[in-house]
């Protein structure tokens, strides 16, 4: 409520042209609390329709059951509403996921990942930066390098080949039990498995709310809805 990070990213710019924008928000303690989200949802929709070319969006969502877990639902509450009401595709990420990402390879980067670890890889992924990174701003970095990396996956412009092992793992990890009672069976816990879970396509949302998955794994089937345009997944 104090350090709240943003950036927006362009994922085809090269060096320091990934970033577009980036900032920290801040409310003080003093103000009532519904006030303090108010204002931070009303940022968000200020970015929103200042740069309408943004196509999606990446948000850390909160981990329960963790210090203050109920305050900072209610504030991912508040910025997913803007996030909705402009019609922007999202992706959530819990913040050990982001540190995992931002680690590129698990198995060769080990250990924890400090804030001055994120600065850092953030400034490697724009070679050329000059000056300081606020940690919360190098989170958001992350948080939108990530989302873009994600869709581009969930449409399948890049594959799961182009994917480094923390993407390959967050977004499209599929586990094939071998032993035991459950031996042949599959649990897909990568992101992309996870629509209006772990992301949502509000761009293709109906006016009543109700999100229908669009995304059918495994098989090709042609979706034709009233409110979608027909489309064809695989």
């Amino acid at each position: 409520m104090t350090g709240f990070g943003w950036c927006i990213h362009d994922s085809a710019a090269e060096g320091t042209g990934r970033i577009i924008r980036r900032g920290r928000w801040a409310t003080s303690p003093k103000v009532v609390f519904v006030k303090r989200y108010m204002e931070f949802r009303d940022h968000v929709a200020r970015l929103l329709t200042e740069h309408p070319s943004i196509e999606a969006v990446g948000v850390e969502s909160p981990v329960y059951g963790e210090q203050w877990s109920p305050g900072l639902y209610a504030l991912f509450v508040y910025v997913n509403e803007v996030v909705f009401t402009h019609r922007k595709d999202v992706v959530f990420f819990d913040p050990g996921t982001v540190k995992m990402l931002a680690k590129i390879d698990p198995r060769a980067r080990k250990g924890k990942m400090f804030k001055t670890d994120m600065v850092d890889a953030a400034k490697a992924d724009m070679p050329g930066f000059k000056g300081r990174l606020n940690h919360n701003e190098a989170d958001a970095y992350h948080v939108a390098r990530f989302a873009a990396r994600f869709f581009l996956r969930l449409n399948g412009r890049i594959t799961d080949d182009d994917l480094t092992p923390s993407e390959e793992k967050a977004f499209s990890s599929v586990h094939t039990f071998t032993k035991g009672e459950r031996a042949g069976q599959e649990v897909r816990s990568g992101a992309i498995y996870k629509e209006n879970s772990r992301f949502y396509l509000f761009s293709r949302a109906p006016a009543d709310g109700v999100m229908r998955k669009t995304r059918h794994w495994g098989r090709a089937e042609i979706i034709a809805d009233s409110e979608f345009h027909v489309r064809r997944d695989t």
